[in-house]
């Protein structure tokens, strides 16, 4: 039987105004006036034959109606939007949707951007940072940028490089008038700036660093700890302070002079970097060719920074 549905705008007029509970908010949304909205509005309400919002001078409330509409609206809507997503994924269109953490994006991948789209013109790219692993089907993501052992459950993993820790900071501080950073005892004259970032437990950090350097007597507890590793790098730049920093997060600015690496102690993480694809995304021509760049990228790191890690 032929379905008896609404006018898809009135529906989708009523959604975006029942999610806001605004008419203004939902005609920005949807590009249109606030008259266009609320007309469809009420065109809906007379063919349901009920109200499915209080209107008040400076407000509007959802009725009972409106309550219990909404939620299959949105579900039907969040359908047509991921199955949409899925057809554009497996068709190839659209640009190359990269899932990344917010560190490594800011500090690693988006200098290197340029060099991928002068190679690949055609191919425009979304990058979706986050600290959380992403649902690649739902989210509409073509590929991802995983730090740690590699054991992903339903995707094709490439190892892209390994990581280590080390003291950071900017040049001025080898020469502090008062404090000249020289040995890693004087590391009790400056700040400490830490990585609190809650996704990679059991990273190297402070206290294992003056462990390691024989350092006694200095609590890297004080100082400003930073949840974001692009943050912290950035903090280090700026003459903050001195940083346990990630090689992978700290190389482009130790390159360009931005920063140095005062001593050459170092402790190698646990963790990888690895490029995860779902395999239904393998062929995609975008994804083959932004595979065969980033390991190709991740190849030409420092001498000794590569090196392939221990089997979990």
């Amino acid at each position: 039987m032929p379905r008896r549905l609404p006018p898809l705008n009135a529906l989708r007029a009523f959604e975006a105004a029942a999610r806001h509970l605004s008419f203004t908010k939902a005609a920005e949304e949807l590009n249109v006036t606030q008259a266009a909205v609320s007309h469809q509005v009420k065109g809906l309400e007379e063919r349901l034959g009920l109200p499915l919002f209080k209107r008040k001078n400076r407000s509007l409330l959802l009725t009972d109606a409106g309550q219990a509409y909404l939620p299959p609206l949105r579900e039907a809507f969040d359908a047509i939007a991921i199955a949409t997503e899925g057809l554009q994924q497996r068709s190839g269109e659209g640009p190359l949707r990269i899932s990344a953490l917010n560190s490594l994006a800011a500090k690693w991948l988006m200098p290197r951007l340029p060099d991928f789209r002068a190679r690949n013109p055609g191919i425009d790219v979304l990058i979706h940072t986050s600290d959380r692993l992403v649902d690649f089907a739902r989210d509409g993501i073509d590929v991802g940028i995983r730090y740690g052992r590699g054991a992903y459950a339903g995707v094709v993993c490439d190892y892209l490089m390994s990581d280590s820790c080390f003291p950071i900071c900017s040049p001025k501080l080898l020469e502090d008038p008062e404090h000249p950073l020289r040995t890693p005892d004087d590391l009790r004259h400056h700040t400490l700036l830490n990585d609190d970032a809650p996704n990679v437990p059991g990273m190297p950090d402070w206290r294992m660093w003056l462990r390691a350097a024989r350092v006694r007597g200095l609590d890297p507890s004080h100082g400003i700890a930073y949840s974001d590793s692009a943050m912290l790098v950035q903090a280090a730049v700026e003459g903050q302070g001195v940083a346990i920093g990630r090689l992978s997060l700290a190389e482009f600015d130790l390159a360009a002079g931005r920063l140095v690496k005062p001593f050459d102690l170092e402790i190698p993480s646990q963790y990888s970097y690895y490029l995860a694809i779902p395999p239904a995304n393998l062929e995609l021509p975008k994804v083959k060719a932004f595979r065969t760049w980033i390991i190709e990228e991740a190849r030409k790191r420092p001498v000794g920074s590569n090196a392939q890690p221990n089997p979990a």
